[in-house]
Order: structure tokens, then C-alpha cells, then sequence
């Protein structure tokens, strides 16, 4: 970087570093304005395996059902609002032989209450959520698997804000990839092979002990 500062993306910040910021900086990102966890279990999911044999289950990021939300002002606590949507968890089962089977757990209602601050008009919170899903047991009988499934849920309210933070600069210019070579490159390892010994060794080079 321009002022010296050449720090990899993940490194931790010390006191040193702080020396090095350059400039307050405006910029525009998302920011969450509050935000709270809850957690689901299924005990007993039940996926047909289609004649295969069961091999994994994978599951992808949960959502909101139509993007549909629906908020409401509380009368008596000001700045926070009623908020109801659904989220839906779609997940892959994969058999040996290949197939895949999709499906969505049950849905999952939500009627809870979260900070939104009064704001002009022109102005819009999001509803977003993250889900984190696993497999808590596992059961096959008679070509069906049965799931106890557990997910833990966040949900934010996200607005689009400009923030002032201090900044260190642009990055710095990123590291050479490394190309993947599935049988190893003969040339790559000779590019960093010793450079060998071209005359041969003199009288008091030799290790006499090790003879």
C-alpha cells in the first residue's frame, strides 16, 4: 500500500497498526440495527428413499416464505414492532446410487417482537435471516430414513446506511493464485530443486568421520 501498510485480509489489529490509518472514510453498507437467535427441533422427519440406498442430506440457507413480512406497531412500546413471517428450510437427500431427492422441512412461523426505530418514509428495514441446520439422528427402515432434524435461526433488521469508519487505504495488491495441478507440475518442483554442486569437492570439504 501506499503508506507501507501491507496487512493479509483476516490478520488481527494492534495497537501498531492503528499508526496507519490514513483517512475517515463515508461509505454505504447495510447495517443491523438489532437482531435475536432461536432454535427448532424436528424429531421426526421422514424422506421416501425411492428404492436407493440413503447416503447424505445436505441443507441449503432457509427463507422467508414469498419474501412476504409483516410488521406492526405496539401501541405501548414505542420503536419496536410485531413482526410475522414464515422461513422455510429446503434440503437434498442423496442415495448411492446417485439420485437426489428435495424436499423443505415444515415451515416454521414466527410472530416475535424486534427493535425497528421510528424513520422517514423513503426510508425501508429488512427482515433477513440466517439459518445454521443439522441432522441429530439418524434412522433407515424399510427403504425410509428418518430425521431428527435441529436449526438455529437469526433474524436481523437491516437498513441501508452511510457510516463513517477509518480506513487504511485501498487493499493491497492480492497474493499470486496458485494454479491446481492434479498431477504436480515436474518443472514447478524444479523451479525450487537446490541448484546443485557443479565441481567436485575439495580435500577439506569432505566429511572424513562420515566415511
Amino acid at each position: 500500500m501506499s503508506n507501507g501498510y501491507d496487512p493479509s485480509p483476516g490478520d488481527p489489529i494492534t495497537n501498531q497498526d492503528l499508526g496507519y490509518i490514513t483517512e475517515n472514510v463515508c461509505i454505504i453498507t447495510d447495517k443491523v440495527y438489532a437482531h435475536c437467535q432461536q432454535r427448532e427441533c424436528f424429531p421426526d422427519i421422514q424422506v421416501d428413499l425411492q428404492g436407493g440406498t440413503f447416503d447424505d442430506i445436505r441443507f441449503k440457507p432457509g427463507f422467508i416464505v414469498d419474501n412476504q413480512v409483516t410488521t406492526t406497531s405496539i401501541s405501548n412500546k414505542p420503536n419496536f414492532k410485531r413482526v410475522q413471517f414464515t422461513v422455510r428450510i429446503p434440503f437434498e437427500v442423496t442415495t448411492k446410487e446417485g439420485n437426489v431427492i428435495e424436499g423443505f422441512l415444515p415451515d416454521i412461523p414466527k410472530d416475535i417482537i424486534l427493535f425497528i426505530p421510528e424513520a422517514r418514509d423513503e426510508f425501508s428495514f429488512r427482515i433477513v435471516i440466517e439459518t445454521s441446520t443439522s441432522e441429530l439422528n439418524t434412522v433407515i427402515t424399510d427403504g425410509v430414513v428418518n430425521f431428527a432434524i435441529g436449526t438455529f435461526i437469526i433474524v436481523k433488521v437491516v437498513g441501508r446506511v452511510q457510516l463513517l469508519i477509518p480506513a487504511y487505504g485501498f487493499c493491497p495488491t492480492p497474493p499470486v493464485c496458485e494454479d491446481f495441478s492434479p498431477d504436480g507440475d515436474v518443472c514447478d518442483d524444479f523451479e525450487y530443486a537446490d541448484f546443485p554442486e557443479f565441481f567436485p569437492k575439495q580435500f577439506e570439504d569432505i566429511d572424513w568421520d562420515d566415511m
